[in-house]
């Protein structure tokens, strides 16, 4: 069989941002910013200086003791996580084993989406099949009720959401959970934003027990360590020997350090860290709300996550105009049309720049 895949848009943007005359500000993706803790700087250099078997592979799942303080802080059995190459395997892991199950070939996403969800469908050799959201972002219990059927693998969902920022109530979850049940599908829950819920109301989607759910995560976002691409799943018992063994397959192993680093930075870092980062992004999202509001444009304002989407008149959300955007404003979005059809007039903005200010008064005056 012959495929093709696309590449994502945001190597597109970033490398137009790249090669641009000018200063540029780059809100394209979301690599936080903000310093890591210093338990994990600190636990990177303590590695340095290990025995030199402390080199080689890791345990293919995850180093025990990283994979035990999951398991405990999250309340499941150790032998349920499989520590992954960031969220983002996490989450083809969890798709390939519904879309083996048999129990069908379409894995429902919310549109607007993350464009890596429906990349790994295709190249999973799954269909697509969206479900709108509000305006809002939230998403309506029963309009996944009516989309999906016995051609249903997956529900496939993010909270807090990238990008509408919306953080989906807990009765919102367990109706998903009770309609993955009631079609034989895995509902797959992507919670890597969970440290950056500003409304107060997330609530993990393990708090649902389930043999149809999987919850996704890593500590790219939470830690500010995107490059160390330490993620992990918490797949039900029956489900999980079979993401152990994709993992080692795609992947042997995910990277001993990075696992090592995470695991003294969360026995060591307190909650105040978390919150410090949560009250920074709360002040850009005000800064760079109020200066749409002052280019009367039209703007989502996040629960969670870090990502605003605005919407100016005449100035659609196409790729040429987030090109026409860096040329003549210096300040890189992406594209709307990127994330679904029911954003193509939106621009999408990643608060992960201490140069928020500027950028919002730079957009401010070009759209005025």
């Amino acid at each position: 069989m012959d495929a093709e895949y696309e590449t994502p848009l945001f190597f597109h943007v970033m490398g137009y941002a790249a090669r641009a005359e000018g200063d540029v500000i780059d809100m394209v993706s979301g690599n936080p910013d903000w310093e890591p803790p210093d338990a994990l700087r600190a636990g990177l250099r303590e590695y340095a200086d290990l025995e030199p078997a402390r080199f080689q592979y890791p345990p293919s799942d995850g180093l025990r003791p990283l994979r035990e303080e999951i398991a405990a802080r999250r309340g499941v059995d150790t032998e349920q996580v499989v520590v992954t190459n960031g969220a983002g395997e996490a989450n083809y892991l969890a798709m390939a084993r519904a879309l083996e199950r048999g129990s069908g070939e379409e894995i429902l996403l919310t549109d607007p989406v993350y464009p890596y969800y429906p990349g790994k469908t295709t190249m999973l050799g799954g269909e697509v099949r969206y479900v709108q959201t509000a305006a809002d972002g939230q998403l309506d219990p029963d309009d996944v009720r009516a989309a999906a059927s016995g051609e249903t693998a997956a529900i496939l969902v993010n909270t807090p959401n990238n990008p509408t920022g919306a953080v989906y109530p807990p009765e919102t979850i367990a109706e998903l959970v009770a309609i993955a049940e009631a079609n034989d599908a895995l509902l797959i829950i992507d919670e890597v934003y969970d440290h950056y819920d500003l409304s107060g109301t997330f609530e993990s989607a393990l708090a649902v027990d389930s043999p149809n759910r999987i919850v996704t995560n890593a500590f790219s976002k939470s830690m500010a360590i995107t490059g160390f691409r330490v993620g992990y799943g918490i797949f039900p018992p029956d489900l999980v020997e079979n993401a152990k063994s994709r993992h080692m397959l795609v992947n042997v192993a995910s990277s001993r350090p990075s696992q090592y680093a995470v695991l003294q930075a969360l026995r060591e870092t307190g909650p105040d860290y978390y919150a410090a980062n949560r009250e920074l992004l709360r002040e850009r999202v005000d800064t760079f709300t109020e200066a749409l509001e002052a280019a009367g444009a039209e703007y989502t304002r996040p629960a969670g996550s870090f990502y605003v989407m605005a919407r100016f008149d005449g100035y659609p959300g196409t790729l040429s105009n987030v090109e026409r955007l860096i040329d003549e404003a210096g300040v890189a979005g992406m594209p709307g049309e990127a994330f679904g059809s029911s954003r193509e007039a939106w621009l999408r903005f990643a608060l992960v720049t201490p140069r928020v200010e500027e950028a919002a008064a730079r957009l401010a005056s070009y759209f005025s």
